[in-house]
């Protein structure tokens, strides 16, 4: 049973739950209970985790609306039985994750934005095609929300996503096809518990904003307004966020992003590129919080498993028809 004062919460965050998500540390336990009553309607779907801090975040997520909250459950859980390919070895140190969470897929920025909302970057041109597919980059992205999502503060704060589109040529634009899209938008938008309170696009090229075109109508309303287009226009971008809150890449008062700092953290601080580490991260079944001081030693604490042997099967998303014909 959840105690009456949510843990790991600041006031000031819990004041903003109460006014934003409509959260009431009073009936926490009948609000998660109502929504886990609702499994047995669902026979189709095995429901791996159920337990209270689990159940809360998807609460969060859906401002306490206990329909909604159940759906963003059994789509997190669906998903990941559709796409099972998508989550064998869904671990930090399995090989093909770790090469794209190296290559700075996702960037995480240590200081959140003047919302408390943290940061992800990607550097699109960054994209090695040789070495990571475009399902290795999403595994890595997803991961890294199992990770973060465990901080109950960003439960309730929230994400903001920059996307850097600068010398991302055309040649691996045309990689970017209808069927992987969709299913990179089914994981983020459909099927996770997160908030993002913007995403930023900046020195986006033509041919993304056609293929922004082409993706709308996968995404809801609410997603479609939280999409900024900057173009090369930094100002627009730092009046949502705070030049305080971002590196020198998007004209921040902070220092270049190191790309390979959120790789090192997540695989402890003696990690570097030449050591093959044998502990890892088993998103699903984490109890802890990753949030506050000590994180990493936390999280190597709860890293016990040995990575699986599975082969990832993407062959048929990833040579479907492009967005954008070479010829």
């Amino acid at each position: 049973m959840m105690n009456h004062a949510p843990p790991g919460l600041s006031s000031e965050t819990t004041e903003k739950a109460r006014l934003e998500l409509n959260e009431n540390p009073d009936t926490l336990h009948q609000d998660i209970q109502q929504v886990r009553d609702m499994i047995v309607t669902r026979p189709d779907i095995g429901f791996l985790r159920t337990d209270d801090e689990f159940i809360l975040r998807f609460l969060r997520a859906r401002k306490f609306d206990h329909a909604e909250t159940f759906r963003l459950l059994a789509q997190y859980f669906q998903f990941r039985q559709q796409n099972l390919d998508m989550f064998q070895s869904f671990k930090v140190d399995d090989p093909s994750i770790k090469r794209a969470l190296m290559d700075g897929f996702p960037g995480v920025l240590e200081t959140p934005d003047q919302h408390g909302r943290k940061i992800l970057i990607l550097f699109a041109s960054n994209w090695d095609q040789s070495r990571n597919s475009f399902i290795d980059i999403l595994r890595a992205i997803l991961l890294s929300l199992e990770v973060l999502i465990e901080n109950p503060e960003l439960q309730i704060n929230g994400f903001t996503l920059i996307i850097d589109w600068s010398n991302f040529s055309f040649k691996q634009a045309s990689k970017l096809t209808p069927n992987i899209l969709k299913l990179a938008i089914e994981g983020l938008q459909d099927s996770f518990p997160a908030r993002f309170g913007g995403i930023h696009f900046v020195n986006q090229p033509w041919y993304i904003h056609a293929m922004y075109t082409i993706i709308k109508p996968f995404l809801k309303d609410k997603t479609r307004k939280r999409i900024f287009l900057h173009g090369n226009n930094l100002n627009s971008l730092h009046q949502l966020i705070q030049p305080e809150c971002l590196p020198s890449e998007f004209g921040g008062t902070l220092p270049p992003y190191d790309m390979g700092m959120w790789a090192r953290t997540l695989l402890g601080p003696d990690y570097n590129d030449e050591t093959e580490y044998t502990l890892t991260y088993d998103a699903l079944h984490v109890r802890e919080s990753c949030g506050g001081g000590g994180g990493e030693k936390d999280m190597m604490k709860r890293s016990q498993s040995t990575v699986e042997a599975a082969a990832l099967r993407q062959m048929d998303r990833e040579t479907s028809t492009p967005l954008l014909a070479l010829d």
